[in-house]
């Protein structure tokens, strides 16, 4: 079917809540390149929101898939397990910088990873509350809504959210908030809302996902770290969306040597198959009661041999070191962008989970947002898959495949370069 088929059918059957603006239908796709049902071609780079930091269809990852759906679909873990869900957890015990000896629940969504590591949290402390920072986002489910630092488009529309949640400033020097305000903002909200005799974890994203891409400071993860240890709360990291090499380490907190009492992932756990996780220190996974985790698809035999393959391609093909490649590709042409273009300013990046900002002036600091949006739909037109982001939406980030050709990234590149000269 056509594009333009396909958008009849999707207007008339799927809810407008869940429906993509995009009127273009993703038919095939290969490492960093998507072709539409008109058979249009478009680098990508969006990966899928992070998804796909190995590239679409990953061959290792495709064969694995078809190999487990020659064996075994499903059984349910809980039902009857299988050797899949064994060996990822044993893996990510091993890889995943916990404190301590690391046990594994598996999930399907990142959504679904932040739920149950706060009910493993408030298991393992007796306590109930949960602090977040302003600009993070951990999900869509009613708990993780609750816990996100933005309200528009994620609460607008659907009422009371849960309480218990509680909200601390996210150091961005750039938009006024330095690393000692957000402690003071934090150790206040421990003082006037949540009493930490109260409070169970504070779940932090290493770098903001949706939120931006800020990367908060060694000292300031430190010394949430140490906040946690005085008052008997958890650190939960959020490694949904800078997890699994975006950053140049397969865990962005791995930069700043703290260690965790739990971990979530997702996104590019499988590279594009339906999987999640929670790794945490022994004692705290272990804290509640026997089949008081779980759920019918978690962890399936297919996604499991996916994610297997996965981790697997990180060892066989330097991903982690194309990844410190390419983040320095993304610095110099940030940096460049910077000196010739006039609103582009903030230009950053832990390895290449990259992204700048479109201002007003250089001076002001003045979100534009609307300048981010053209710049988006300028590089659409021209076969160009790219994202914003950010509280003010003014953030252009960069999620191509770690695995993108340097042709077709230079290709891509070279359209968000027209695209900001078109907009400036």
């Amino acid at each position: 079917m056509s594009n333009k088929e396909l958008q009849a059918l999707k207007e008339r059957y799927v809810a407008a809540g869940v429906a993509s603006p995009n009127e273009q239908f993703a038919d095939y796709a290969k490492n960093a390149e998507v072709w539409d049902a008109d058979g249009k071609r478009m680098i990508d780079f969006a990966g899928g929101i992070g998804v796909l930091n190995l590239g679409h269809r990953h061959p290792k990852v495709v064969e694995a898939v078809k190999a487990q759906l020659d064996k075994l679909m499903h059984t349910c873990q809980t039902v009857m397990p299988y050797e899949g869900y064994v060996k990822v957890a044993e893996k990510l015990s091993q890889i995943a910088p916990v404190r301590g000896h690391g046990k594994v629940m598996l999930a399907n969504s990142g959504a679904e990873a932040l739920e149950n590591a706060l009910k493993i949290a408030r298991a393992a402390t007796g306590k109930t509350n949960v602090i977040c920072f302003d600009g993070g986002y951990h999900g869509r489910t009613f708990m993780t809504m609750a816990m996100n630092g933005k309200v528009n488009p994620y609460q607008t529309d659907f009422g009371p959210m849960p309480g218990t949640v509680f909200r601390a400033p996210y150091p961005i020097p750039y938009h006024g908030v330095s690393e000692d305000e957000a402690l003071r903002g934090l150790k206040m909200v421990l003082k006037t809302d949540a009493n930490p005799k109260d409070t169970a974890a504070v779940v932090i994203e290493p770098v903001l996902g949706e939120g931006g891409f800020y990367a908060a400071s060694h000292s300031f993860l430190r010394a949430i770290r140490d906040i946690c240890d005085e008052h008997g709360m958890l650190m939960i990291v959020d490694e949904v969306q800078s997890g699994f090499g975006r950053t140049g380490k397969m865990f962005a907190i791995e930069h700043s040597g703290v260690e965790p009492d739990m971990l979530t992932c997702a996104k590019s756990m499988a590279d594009g198959m339906p999987i999640s996780a929670i790794v945490g220190t022994d004692k705290h996974m272990d804290a509640s009661g026997p089949n008081s985790l779980g759920g019918t698809y978690t962890g399936s035999p297919v996604s499991c041999a996916a994610a297997l393959a996965a981790m697997q391609a990180f060892e066989d093909e330097d991903i982690l070191g194309r990844a410190v490649r390419l983040g320095d590709k993304l610095a110099e042409r940030f940096a460049q962008w910077q000196e010739q273009f006039p609103h582009v300013d903030n230009v950053r990046n832990v390895g290449p989970m990259a992204a700048f900002e479109l201002v007003d002036s250089k001076s002001s600091r003045e979100p534009r947002g609307d300048l981010a949006a053209a710049v988006v739909k300028k590089c659409k037109e021209k076969g160009l898959i790219l994202l914003s982001c950010g509280m003010y939406g003014n953030s252009i980030r960069f999620l191509m495949p770690i695995t993108i050709e340097d042709e077709i990234l230079e290709e891509g590149l070279k359209m968000v370069e027209e695209a900001l000269g078109e907009v400036s």
